[in-house]
């Protein structure tokens, strides 16, 4: 009986654990979900207007862009290059789509957004990239620890084919 009871106690502390990691990971507030918002917002609007060190802050210290820059000092140079040898000067982004979901660490995050170039006239789209995050919560608000990008395209247009010849 003792060991009968013993499995039990072992089972069900394994499911209360399994289900306070999922009840945790769950636990996004309202004004989590508004702050996440105000990040992305804060993101985009850093990068467009040349704030280097605005838009470093919106990653952790540590955090990661496209796999390639990690860390403050090298998501500084990032936007510093953006605008000077990418024509970011001239280009806005434009976000929707915005999904959040909890998670253990905190939350993640998927959206799509628009870029569109300025320097055309009249002012064209210039990319559509969708963006896959891991957001964490620290001391100074929400901050994305990575950010994932993949640019879209629209698959080739057809070719026509000409009609088959009367006979």
């Amino acid at each position: 009986m003792h060991r009968k009871t013993s499995s039990i106690r072992i089972a069900l502390f394994a499911l209360a654990t399994v289900f306070s990691a999922a009840l945790s990971a769950a636990e996004l507030t309202v004004a989590d979900y508004t702050a996440i918002q105000q990040l992305y917002a804060r993101y985009n609007t850093a990068i467009d207007h040349g704030d280097a060190e605005g838009w470093a802050n919106t990653f952790t210290p540590d955090g990661v862009f496209a796999g390639n820059f990690k860390g403050h000092d090298a998501l500084v140079g990032f936007v510093n290059n953006w605008r000077t040898n990418m024509s970011g000067a001239a280009r806005r982004h434009f976000s929707a789509d915005l999904v959040i979901t909890p998670s253990a660490e905190g939350a993640t995050g998927t959206v799509s957004t628009i870029l569109v170039d300025l320097a055309t006239k009249p002012a064209s789209i210039n990319g559509f990239v969708t963006y896959s995050d891991s957001l964490v919560k620290t001391a100074g608000g929400w901050r994305f620890k990575s950010r994932a990008i993949k640019s879209e395209t629209a698959p080739p247009v057809a070719t026509p084919t000409a009609a088959p010849a009367a006979r």
